[in-house]
């Protein structure tokens, strides 16, 4: 797919038949970095964990999907009887930390505003650190009322209740098999397209506006001031 949407994708049943060696041979063809050996081992630890884990669902997987907007790529993400799982490895970690736990958020909220295919689906983030000893799976959906579950935490021995416990709850005939060839329109936010429409032209060039000139000057020595100000 161009731009290389996602380095590997398939249904997770042809997943399950095809070769451990071949899917990381994917992985690694479509990568743009240099393989380290933490990313090395995190993939092949993560295909062998989903195969044993996943073999009674049906639905498509799909690893290191891009999230343009932020520059990042999901590592795994589930599409099962109509929910998005989206899947965040931390393989060896001992600790939920904060910092894991806002980043498959963000890729949940990503998708939910801004990924056409996602926007009628229940998306649901889920932290994996593998060697953590407790875990959090309680389902409740965050107060945006989005649909957007707010994140669960598990290690490597909770993610199957993780799965069905969620599927108990959200599944629906929902159809995602056009999901991973889906619109992405990140929107701009008030702030960055004021800005981007008046940091180049003066007032006299917007010819069509309901405000005088005056007015939208000072408006726009705001919003730009502003701008300039929260970029640093």
């Amino acid at each position: 797919m161009s731009l290389n949407r996602f380095f590997y994708a398939n249904s997770i049943e042809k997943f399950l038949q095809d070769n451990n060696s071949e899917i990381l041979g994917n992985l690694v063809q479509f990568s743009p970095f240099d393989l380290t050996d933490l990313q090395r081992n995190a993939w092949v630890y993560e295909i062998s964990y989903l195969k044993q884990i996943l073999q009674n669902q049906s639905g498509q997987i799909l690893f290191e999907y891009s999230i343009p907007r932020l520059g990042k790529r999901v590592d795994v993400v589930l599409l099962i009887k109509g929910v998005i799982f989206v899947l965040e490895f931390k393989v060896g970690a001992e600790k939920y930390l904060r910092q894991d736990i806002e980043q498959v958020w963000d890729y949940a909220l990503d998708l939910k505003n801004f990924h056409e295919e996602s926007r009628a689906a229940v998306i649901v983030p889920v932290l994996i650190a593998t060697e953590t000893k407790g875990n959090f799976t309680a389902l409740l959906f965050s107060h945006y009322n989005d649909m957007v579950v707010e994140p669960l935490l598990c290690n490597a021995d909770n993610l199957p209740f993780v799965l069905d416990n969620a599927l108990s709850k959200y599944a629906s005939s929902l159809d995602l098999s056009d999901w991973s060839r889906s619109r992405y329109m990140p929107t701009p936010t008030i702030i960055q397209t004021a800005s981007s429409l008046y940091l180049n032209h003066s007032v006299e060039d917007i010819t069509r506006s309901e405000a005088s000139g005056e007015s939208l000057k000072k408006t726009t020595d705001v919003v730009t001031g502003n701008y300039r100000y929260y970029q640093g």
